[in-house]
């Protein structure tokens, strides 16, 4: 099965790609805009920077210590695309590998002589993954075997010893090697170098043992601690050795300690990571909007744990936490023409970025770059959407589970649906019965949509159905509870299930422990998180407090015009890829208009739409859409929300005896989806508002 996780037990089965075959919307545009232009953009920065060059033996070798796992990211990407380009680079790859398995081009002559930042088994870890990409796509070939010595020579080489590498991904890569190829001494060396860390394993550093997760060994620690990505990789390997090995008080562990990273060390966009100088957790409670790191890979790590957890627990919570995550960070990394990104995903920016044309030597910044010094985030963005699909749905004994909610269709044995939305714009889901089979269809309802309601019965019958029964060819509606809302029977085709979730804007408030956030709101409408955006910082958002007394009005976003068409790699001066100039109306401003009264802006039929023609002016022009026939699209929504804009302090001393109470302008402030931000060139951004009343 084409599956980048295949446990062989859990309370889950993954439905792979070539079960998930999504269609034109929200992901399957960006699926589509990632195999067409991203993977080209990655491989012609590495080329350009001579990372690729580092395997044929050019001089000086060329990127940091890890550049060769980028190249690995990226044929993960390809196999997973089915992309033309991977049998040239495989072959380059492999060309480079000596005799005994041994494969990397900076410390070749030297080997493993700097456990703590060498990154040796990291760089193989992604090499096999990207070699269990290509046997469960393609089957055996060049590649694969270049990963099979590989994974030989780490066993020969490591099985005895109690070493270890600083940065975790081996141990769920043998874990799944293990998985395609049934060679238990994979599952053996990932279960070792599971037990190893923390013993310790590596040596004192300034950042401290927790830096590598190794203060505690793994069944000790408490919570997700230390460097955010070398975190949520240790613990998704953890995951896999403890299914494959039934060791439950492993698996209790790691649930435990997402419980309080969740709880405790997660921005409201799902991001994690508080600290620049060392990308890492802080302590409880402490996430401060402006100095989020919230590293993209950091995001897409914590997405493949809570996928993990999912497949092994069948909770709901984990893919509530995947979606918060999927749209929040991942979709706001990637730029709307798919070929420049963020590395760090702060909550505030306070100061409008420059923008660069080039390789961006920093990690941080409030504009996408095409390329960064260290680029772990546009290769690892390119592997995660192109194996999108199978996070999608699952399957058990009794049927089938959809958990993220996109058009196209799912097949299992012999049932087959047609998923038909226009979410996360419309709330509603219509899943249609192509060929029939029995048992149950699962929808998930989110944790934020109190109120759903479920029908089902023959096509005809769903808009307007009768109570009754979960047996098939009936007709029946109910309101449905947060977790998975199911219906089970004899599926005919032409039958339908139809979600109605509600899409209201509503005010977010923190925890009055987050001290950073205290006095502040956000807003959120399904499971988009949005923000205040204005270009140049005009006028200024420091400025700006929510008049909470007042709710939030969804707006359809303004027709925007459509991008010039650029250049793979070079950009045209004019239009930086940083800035993405005249793509979408994405940004907002505090624009003194009268206060909007009324009800919200109707919105077109959910599950109705054409296809798009070209993905990067779909996601560039704001809609997305569904397979069903018709002429409706679903534009992005935007919101307004009351707010006070303040005058600006004069005085020379920011504190005083008296609470600083709201006084200026009352107007109106439209936010915009945080995903869309930073499309319209250099600008300030606050998700959290104070509040003004």
């Amino acid at each position: 099965m084409a599956n980048p996780v295949l446990p062989s037990s859990g309370v889950l089965s993954p439905l792979g790609l070539d079960a998930v075959r999504p269609a034109p919307g929200f992901w399957g545009d960006r699926v589509t805009l990632n195999r067409d232009v991203t993977i080209a953009h990655c491989q012609e920065w590495m080329e350009r920077e001579g990372w690729i060059d580092n395997f044929r033996g050019r001089l000086p070798r060329k990127g940091r210590e890890f550049s060769d796992s980028e190249i690995y990211k990226l044929l993960e990407g390809m196999a997973w695309a089915d992309h033309p380009a991977l049998p040239e680079l495989a072959e380059t790859v492999a060309r480079a590998q000596e005799g005994d398995g041994y494969l990397n081009t900076r410390w070749s002559g030297s080997r493993y002589t700097d456990f703590e930042w060498g990154h040796e088994l990291y760089c193989y870890g992604h090499l096999i993954q990207a070699g269990v990409a290509r046997l469960r796509m393609h089957g055996e070939d060049r590649l694969t075997a270049v990963v099979r010595r590989a994974a030989d020579h780490i066993c020969r080489r490591f099985m005895d010893t109690s070493e270890t590498c600083g940065h975790p991904v081996v141990e769920m890569a043998l874990v799944e090697l293990y998985r395609a190829t049934g060679t238990e001494r994979y599952l053996e060396m990932a279960r070792r170098f599971v037990e190893r860390r923390g013993l310790p394993a590596l040596a004192e550093i300034p950042f401290g043992r927790a830096y590598f997760q190794d203060d505690l060994p793994v069944r000790r620690a408490q919570s997700l601690r230390g460097h955010a990505v070398r975190a949520l990789y240790l613990a998704s390997g953890v995951v896999d050795v403890a299914v494959e090995t039934g060791d439950e008080e492993l698996l209790k562990a790691v649930e435990a300690q997402w419980e309080r990273a969740v709880a405790r060390r997660t921005h409201l966009t799902g991001g994690m990571g508080s600290r620049h100088t060392d990308e890492s957790f802080g302590e409880d409670y402490e996430l401060p909007p402006d100095r989020a790191y919230s590293e993209t890979c950091a995001g897409i790590a914590s997405i493949m744990l809570a996928h993990r957890l999912l497949l092994a627990t069948g909770d709901a919570r984990y893919a509530d936490v995947a979606e918060r995550t999927l749209y929040n960070v991942l979709a706001t990394a990637v730029a709307l023409d798919g070929r420049s990104f963020f590395y760090a995903n702060p909550l505030r920016v306070r100061v409008p970025a420059v923008p660069l044309n080039g390789v961006n030597h920093a990690a941080e910044g409030g504009l996408r770059s095409p390329w960064f010094d260290v680029s772990c985030c546009p290769n690892n963005i390119a592997r995660t959407l192109a194996s999108l699909a199978a996070y999608v749905a699952t399957s058990d004994a009794g049927g089938v589970q959809i958990h993220h909610f996109t058009p196209g269709e799912i097949t299992h044995g012999p049932l087959a649906l047609r998923v038909e939305t226009g979410y996360p714009w419309s709330g509603g889901v219509r899943v249609r019965v192509l060929s029939g089979g029995s048992g149950r269809i699962s929808l998930r309802v989110p944790a934020w949509a109190k109120g759903a309601t479920l029908a089902y019965g023959p096509a005809s019958d769903t808009e307007s159905a009768a109570d009754g029964s979960d047996i098939s060819h009936m007709s029946g509606s109910r309101e449905v509870e947060p977790g998975y809302a199911v219906v089970a029977g004899d599926w005919r085709p032409g039958d339908e299930i139809r979600l109605d979730l509600p899409m209201a804007p509503r005010w977010t408030f923190p925890d009055r422990r987050v001290d950073a956030l205290r006095g502040s709101v956000a807003v959120e409408r399904g499971p988009l998180v949005y923000c205040a955006e204005s270009v140049a910082d005009e006028p200024p958002l420091a400025d700006v407090a929510a008049r909470i007394s007042s709710a939030p009005i969804e707006r359809p976003a303004d027709p925007p015009a459509a991008p010039p068409a650029a250049p793979l790699g070079d950009q045209p001066a004019d239009h930086p890829a940083d800035h993405q100039a005249g793509s979408p109306e994405g940004a907002s401003a505090a624009v003194p208009v009268p206060r909007a009264a009324g009800s919200e802006a109707g919105a077109p039929d959910p599950v109705a739409g054409a296809p798009a023609t070209d993905p990067a002016a779909d996601l560039a022009a704001g809609h997305t859409v569904g397979p069903a026939a018709g002429p409706a699209v679903d534009p992005v929504v935007e919101i307004e929300v009351a707010v006070v804009l303040g005058t600006p302090a004069t005085d020379d001393w920011p504190y005083g005896p008296t609470p600083d109470a709201p006084d200026g302008t009352d107007t109106v402030l439209r936010l915009v989806p945080y995903h869309r931000w930073g499309n319209r060139g250099p600008a300030t951004m606050r998700v959290w508002l104070p509040v003004a009343d």
